[in-house]
């Protein structure tokens, strides 16, 4: 595929989007632009058209590499369709686009500028020389949901991001050549760049990749693969945890599991219940749970337990990764004693760091490193979460600084409740944010999904805000309860609590909201139903 690339005129320094379905010539595509030194923008291919053209704009890429289709619960994603609407709205610096024949269904391929990637691969050489690279040379552009509308394109480089990635994929998850490897993220977030692509393949690890996810006619999906495969070790989001308890016990109990060894969770905290289920029902009891805190930002773990080494706490991402300094500050960027909460922060550089955003390095200072300034004036990097630390080191992050809750004077992680909410037998799911009161400064919303066939009622409300209370303290107890079908979600799994936030507080929804999966369940909230 590099040399594929070279006919198609793209050379060491060009930018070359990828908007792909999780299949294998989605990491050879990255990994190709990586071997001719062609920085990629990986692009989730359930981003819209409008979204993939602001990337590709912003990336000023000369190539998308893309496929006719790819299969998402049992349905086509029309992904060349989406690039022609992308293109038609406006990606100038966009010449020639590389089709994966994976779907088959008629495409549109315009003359000139398509090409189908079986076509250019005839005749083509398997020899190419990989370029010389600096270590400090761009290897890919990836962007996150920022606050304001426009997304920030994170930079990673060569040298660093390979380093970090390699070192800690093989100590976190302790990886042998043995191992079946599997992480169930898409390559087009961060954890599927680290930990899918590069980190594992880098350590000579076999690492598999699924096109696909739980779905009506086939819930137990995963289970099939774990069993067919013999994976050893299995690495997914809190978010799908919850989704899987939710299926039911009876889909991974009817399948063999016993070649798994260790359990990874990822993307944001876990609440101890799910944490409990994953360890009992998946892991048997007897694999170690690596629960693991970074950003797309870090490039790799900073907060993980290694397993074997570290003693384990349900909900805790336990201890920093060797080498990497963490603390708890306030606002004046001073380090917090004891067991308060307070602001996350990276007091020393890393090999996996971001180095800028892209086209605009004032973002990265500001957004980064100028937030908190200690008085002694040393940069230090907000990670943009909420942490405190308990009687032994452990470090609880409580999630986004924007997801801490400061009710008369006490600040509450939103996961504190919404796992005090889980905890109870009627709810499968929940979503915790304040909202402006005069005088507690904020009052607890929640926004809940029930079981099964669990009806909404105003008792229901009543038991649960008592539940809250018995978990917690009276301190805790949300202020209104509001049962809703679904949550608003990123297309990765995370709830979009700055969504349900201006909802709450009956705000018009601002802000980049391109990551969003389902636009009903957000009317439907607004609507009230």
């Amino acid at each position: 595929m590099a040399n594929v690339f070279k006919q198609l005129g793209v050379k060491k320094g060009d930018r070359v989007g990828i908007y792909m379905p999780m299949i294998p010539e989605a990491a050879i595509a990255m990994l190709a632009c990586a071997r001719i030194g062609a920085p990629h923008t990986v692009v989730f291919g359930g981003f819209s058209a409008d979204a993939l053209k602001n990337r590709l704009v912003d990336a000023e890429a000369k190539l998308v590499v893309t496929a006719d289709g790819g299969w998402r619960k049992d349905a086509i994603v029309p992904l060349k369709e989406q690039v022609d609407k992308a293109l038609i709205a406006g990606a100038p610096t966009v010449e020639n686009v590389l089709v994966v024949k994976r779907t088959a269904q008629e495409i549109h391929m315009e003359s000139g500028r398509d090409h189908w990637w079986h076509d250019l691969q005839k005749g083509v050489s398997g020899e190419c020389p990989a370029e010389p690279m600096d270590s400090e040379d761009m290897l890919f552009i990836l962007y996150t949901s920022g606050t304001t509308g426009k997304p920030k394109g994170v930079v990673h480089t060569t040298g660093g991001y390979n380093l970090y990635t390699h070192v800690t994929n093989k100590w976190a998850f302790d990886l042998q050549d043995t191992d079946v490897y599997w992480c169930t993220a898409d390559v087009g977030w961060i954890t599927g760049h680290s930990y899918i692509v590069y980190g594992p393949l880098s350590n000579g690890a076999t690492s598999l990749m699924y096109e696909g996810a739980p779905r009506a006619s086939n819930p137990g999906c995963l289970w099939d693969v774990v069993e067919k495969y013999g994976v050893t070790i299995f690495y997914t989001a809190p978010t799908a945890i919850r989704a899987l308890m939710k299926m039911g016990e009876q889909h991974p109990n009817s399948r063999n599991l016993s070649s798994l060894r260790l359990l990874g969770t990822v993307g944001e905290p876990i609440n101890p219940e799910a944490w409990i289920w994953y360890h009992r029902v998946i892991g048997g009891e007897r694999c170690p749970i690596v629960d693991t805190w970074w950003q797309t930002e870090t490039g790799g773990f900073m907060i993980t337990p290694l397993p074997g080494a570290t003693s384990t706490k349900p909900g805790s991402a336990t201890l920093p990764f060797p080498g990497i300094i963490a603390d708890i500050v306030d606002q004046e960027g001073e380090t917090v004693d004891g067991n308060n909460g307070g602001y996350l922060v990276v007091k020393h550089p890393w090999p996996g760091m971001m180095r800028t955003v892209y086209g605009d390095d004032d973002r990265f200072r500001r957004t980064y490193w100028e937030y908190l300034r200690p008085k002694n004036g040393e940069y230090i990097y907000f990670a943009g979460d909420g942490a405190h630390k308990d009687e032994d080191g452990y470090f609880w992050v409580m999630g986004r600084v924007d997801d801490v809750m400061n009710v008369s004077g006490h600040r509450l992680g939103t996961m504190e409740v919404e796992s005090a909410l889980v905890s109870h037998p009627a709810v499968a799911e929940a979503a915790v944010v304040g909202k402006p009161d005069e005088v507690k400064g904020e009052d607890i919303v929640a926004f809940v999904t029930l079981e099964g066939e669990r009806e909404a009622n105003e008792a229901l409300e009543k038991e649960l805000k008592q539940h809250v209370v018995q978990e917690i303290g009276a301190i805790a107890r949300p202020g209104e309860i509001r049962f809703t079908e679904d949550l608003p979600k990123t297309r990765s799994g995370k709830i979009m609590r700055r969504l349900l936030r201006s909802l709450a507080a009956g705000q018009e929804i601002a802000g980049d909201t391109s990551t969003l999966q389902d636009r009903s369940v957000l009317d439907k909230l607004r609507g009230g139903a």
